[in-house]
């Protein structure tokens, strides 16, 4: 398929979406209902070698159908909204919008409290019941959030963390809660509608902010009460790409430990440019070797690159544990 003229629509779509990375591919194809899908697919089976007037016939024919539909302006703040949560749901692109369209109607305490400092936050808090505390943390920036549960006492820190990881649906009327505490009603947004809110990913999120000591003292009463959900968040705290921020002593510690096969398939799953931490931490010789096997290795299956990763990140963990490296310059703030 070389040459193409005209290109119909659906080649068009078809190389559009062989130029994008995977990542991108996957998440349009799954916009799409299934004869769509299955005439997009046949469409990119059937391509075979693209050459550059195909290319450019395909990204010219999309510049003239956009040039011909345009983009209106009304309620443009609208439209992006929809979008927001379309992708990351409501809570998530209220929070977004709150930012970016700082303009749009304000008028609940809750989004209020979306632009607060953690000081300003911590005096509303304080002596409040933590499934209130942990709705309203779920909801701001792991940043912001992580700096208020710490200035929280730390007696109550463990028990707002497991309502965080735990949260799930929460009623309309947890909110209506979290409201009365800030003076104001549920927003009218959120509607009766259980809001799928909190998990680990989120816990995990808020406890990296929070300091090494007031981890550890967290982590530990939370493994005391509920070791599966505290292994679920330790999971989420530590992930292969936390390993990027390594000084080459540290990685050539890692390196040592990790066996040049889980090495090999670890990386295939990561960008070239990513890939540079680790070779930093290798003579050039060794760097150029693992260049070449990783070339020579083809594809691999996701599943085993997620499993050689997870490899990695439990000899880092140890070795962290161990006190061989180190994340951070070692202060209370510290990431590990």
């Amino acid at each position: 398929m070389t040459e193409i003229a005209p290109l119909q629509a659906a080649d068009s779509a078809a190389v559009m979406m062989m130029l994008l990375a995977e990542e991108q591919t996957a998440e349009l194809l799954s916009a799409l209902d299934p004869r769509e899908l299955r005439l997009l697919g046949e469409k990119m089976v059937a391509l075979g070698e693209i050459g550059p007037d195909v290319i450019a016939q395909a990204i010219a024919g999309f510049v003239a159908k956009t040039e011909r539909m345009g983009l209106v302006a009304h309620d443009r703040v609208g439209q992006v909204h929809a979008m927001m949560s379309r992708a990351v749901g409501d809570v998530k692109a209220d929070n977004v919008m709150r930012r970016i369209a700082p303009a749009a109607p304000q008028t609940s305490p809750l989004e209020l409290a979306r632009w607060l400092t953690p000081d300003a936050l911590v005096p509303l808090l304080k002596g409040e019941h933590p499934q209130a505390i942990a709705v309203l943390l779920i909801q701001l920036d792991p940043e912001v959030a992580a700096a208020v549960l710490h200035a929280l006492p730390p007696l109550v820190q463990p028990e707002i963390v497991h309502r965080i990881a735990t949260l799930g649906p929460v009623a309309p009327q947890a909110i209506e809660m979290l409201e009365e505490l800030l003076s104001r009603r549920i927003t009218e947004s959120h509607g009766q509608r259980p809001l799928q809110m909190g998990g680990a990913r989120e816990a995990a999120e808020i406890i990296n902010g929070i300091g090494k000591v007031a981890e550890k003292h967290v982590m530990g009463a939370l493994a005391k009460r509920d070791k599966v959900l505290a292994r679920q968040i330790e999971e989420e705290m530590f992930k292969f790409e936390h390993l990027f921020v390594l000084d080459a002593q540290a990685m050539g510690a890692l390196l040592r430990d990790v066996p040049n096969e889980t090495l090999i398939d670890a990386l295939k799953g990561i960008a070239e440019d990513e890939r540079e931490v680790f070779f930093r931490a290798m003579s050039s010789r060794a760097a150029d070797g693992v260049r070449d096997e990783i070339a020579a290795r083809g594809r691999v299956k996701l599943a085993d690159v997620v499993a050689a990763q997870k490899d990695v990140v439990a000899v880092a963990r140890k070795l962290a544990a161990d006190g061989t490296i180190v994340f951070g310059s070692g202060g209370d703030d510290d990431y590990v």
